[in-house]
């Protein structure tokens, strides 16, 4: 019997995850006899929650064509995370109130770790309620932090922008080093994985070329070698640029930058690591120095976008509504690399239950010996994530975002006020 779809994207969005959401609308259209409409839920899984659909069916084709050129999320993120069905039976029950209601077979969950978890619980329905239910879960995270997966799209578009960022400050902090700044501080996202430190580095050309220092999750923060460092390399080169991952800890685990809030997964929020080393060089060191928060920069730049990271955002997006229509539910779709000095990669289904709450850190052979910087086998996995150009089109001298008419399906059931 054919049946609709529903598909939402959760967590911090990315350059390409509307490329996701595009490749799997168009991918779709090709199975008309197993699969009706596509509705987007508004704002994440909050949209199946409160009946609130998007009829991606109103929308033009060039319009959905257009979002692998648009960042953010078309249809609204969250961070909301289901409690196991034993703790919170009510959110399950609306949930297939819900699918019953939009006769909704397929349901598709682009995200990260919180979002694996949230559709593997959710893949358990057809089992627990009785209700057929076919769940993938489609990698996204800037953060490349989901195991299994070779790599995952959005990384690759946040890592090019890293190292261009990384060597254009660079430069810039070279020419004016003489007389004024001396060091400068990039923080990056990673709250427990270096993945986006470690691809500062890809900015060297030669060994004595910035990053000169840079400060993992995965490696305790000793400040007095830090301190070191930057002054060993000050005397050397003029000048000291760091990248520094916003989850450094110190030796208690505790994050440098941790505050008291927490966000809507539970997760400590951070203050600004690249601030606390600016206050302690200025204190320690008296030396002129700039810092910079990357912060929404690294993962909305689609405007230097990795044609790699793009080309992998579209296939897991065309793979997820594959593996729906042949029946695999509790699945997501990887991206397995090759053999072989040629980089080469496929798109294969691999079960939530090995990824769900697993966090894939930095390898320790990634990591030079001294902690400050990245090996050959580190750049050899990230060169080819960050290779090709994918430029948007421009207009006016900016890029042209794609919007959507975005038209609500007739609700159906009572208000959900849970």
């Amino acid at each position: 019997m054919k049946k609709n779809a529903f598909y939402a994207q959760s967590g911090g969005v990315t350059s390409v995850i509307n490329a996701t959401a595009s490749a799997l609308i168009l991918e779709s259209k090709k199975y008309k006899s197993k699969i009706g409409k596509v509705y987007a839920g508004k704002n994440g899984i909050l949209g199946a929650l409160r009946e609130d659909l998007i009829d991606t069916s109103k929308e033009n084709i060039s319009a959905i064509k257009g979002l692998r050129e648009t960042p953010g999320g078309v249809f609204g993120s969250c961070r909301f995370k289901l409690k196991n069905l034993e703790d919170n039976k009510e959110e399950y029950k609306r949930l297939v109130e819900v699918f019953k209601a939009h006769n909704i077979g397929y349901f598709f969950y682009n995200g990260g770790n919180d979002s694996a978890d949230t559709a593997y619980k959710v893949s358990k329905i057809s089992n627990a309620m009785g209700y057929p239910i076919n769940c993938i879960a489609i990698p996204k995270t800037v953060d490349n932090d989901l195991a299994v997966t070779d790599c995952c799209p959005g990384f690759g578009s946040a890592a090019k922008y890293i190292a261009t960022s990384v060597m254009e400050a660079s430069l810039d902090v070279a020419s004016m080093s003489e007389t004024s700044t001396k060091v400068f501080i990039l923080e990056v996202m990673g709250r427990h994985a270096g993945w986006m430190a470690a691809a500062g580095s890809l900015a060297k050309i030669d060994k004595k070329d910035a990053p000169h220092i840079t400060l993992f999750p995965e490696i305790v923060f000793d400040e007095k070698k830090f301190l070191l460092e930057i002054k060993k390399t000050v005397n050397k080169e003029g000048y000291c640029v760091i990248v520094a991952s916003e989850g450094v800890r110190n030796k208690k685990g505790k994050f440098l930058a941790e505050s008291n809030l927490k966000d809507a997964f539970g997760h400590s929020q951070l203050g600004g690591v690249a601030p606390f080393l600016s206050n302690l060089i200025n204190a320690k060191l008296k030396l002129k120095n700039h810092w910079a928060v990357s912060d929404y920069l690294q993962r909305s730049a689609r405007h230097i976008a990795s044609k790699t990271d793009l080309a992998h955002a579209e296939a897991v997006g065309s793979h997820a509504v594959r593996y729906a229509v042949r029946g695999l539910n509790g699945v997501m779709p990887v991206i397995k690399r090759g053999d072989g000095k040629k980089y080469s990669w496929k798109v294969e289904p691999a079960p939530l239950s090995k990824i769900a709450n697993v966090e894939k850190k930095l390898p320790k052979s990634f990591i030079t010996k001294d902690g400050f910087g990245v090996t050959n086998k580190a750049i050899e996995y990230l060169r080819p994530l960050i290779v090709g150009e994918a430029f948007p089109k421009f207009k006016n001298g900016v890029p042209v975002p794609t919007k959507l008419k975005l038209k609500m399906v007739e609700k159906k059931l009572k208000k959900w006020t849970g």
